[in-house]
């Protein structure tokens, strides 16, 4: 199937190596990738802030990037499908919209795949290689995946790969505090938020938290960083890249 990727402008700026692991990964999922390299922001800043005349100058070129009637779209962040899907049906209640999905639930969803390990199994012919340890990996649910109705289908396709021992943790459904424009005006309150988030993760043993939103890593990496945690982030892409025979 071919897709129409669409990164972030968080995956730009600051997590290109995401944007690697999802073509990877992707990839691997037997996927054809188009890749246009026009596309900017989906708007979600200003739409967020109320200011939905921005919103839409930006949503315009989004649009003219990504028409209604193509291929997928897929991109490696909940939150920014969840604003072509659920902010633009509002910025635009009088115009079709396309197909945009978060990968992970693309390749749940559409494609069928519930096991990424048994998925390289198959295209490899044998087995992932087995980890002489394994990780314990604390996975966070981003708020903005409710939207799209993302429930599971990120740690179910990690929750087999070799050496990856998912851990649970209090309050696992709680926001991390990133909130977007929140962490920079509520600095305080969105900080305080993401060390109770950490501290939950912490008491269950976890070594690396695994998300699917760029923002939420970042916000957790800069506070784990601050305050000298013995904790790193990754994105489930990258887990998921990572166990892709060379």
């Amino acid at each position: 199937m071919t897709v129409r990727l669409m990164l972030t402008c968080l995956c730009d700026a600051f997590y290109g190596n995401v944007g690697i692991a999802a073509v990877k990964v992707l990839e691997a999922a037997g996927c054809q990738i188009e890749f246009d390299t026009r596309q900017t922001c989906c708007s979600q800043p200003p739409f967020n802030a109320g200011d939905w005349t921005a919103a839409r100058k930006i949503a315009d070129h989004c649009l003219g990037v990504f028409p209604p009637g193509g291929a997928p779209i897929v991109t490696p962040s909940g939150s920014c499908a969840s604003m072509m899907r659920e902010g633009y049906p509002m910025l635009y209640p009088e115009k079709p919209h396309t197909e945009c999905f978060e990968v992970g639930e693309f390749l749940v969803k559409r494609l069928g795949i519930l096991d990424w390990g048994a998925r390289l199994t198959e295209i490899s012919g044998a087995a992932p290689i087995k980890s002489a340890s394994e990780i314990k990996v604390a996975f966070h649910r981003a708020c903005h995946g409710r939207g799209i109705g993302l429930k599971d289908e990120q740690e179910k396709l990690i929750s087999n790969l070799p050496g990856i021992h998912l851990v649970p943790f209090k309050h696992g459904e709680q926001c991390c505090g990133f909130g977007g424009a929140f962490a920079a005006t509520h600095g305080k309150l969105s900080s305080g938020i993401g060390l109770e988030k950490l501290k939950n993760i912490q008491e269950s043993g976890a070594e690396v938290i695994a998300a699917g939103d760029m923002g939420c890593l970042m916000h957790l990496q800069g506070l784990i960083d601050k305050h000298h945690l013995p904790l790193r982030t990754k994105h489930y892409l990258e887990l998921m890249a990572e166990a892709i025979p060379a």
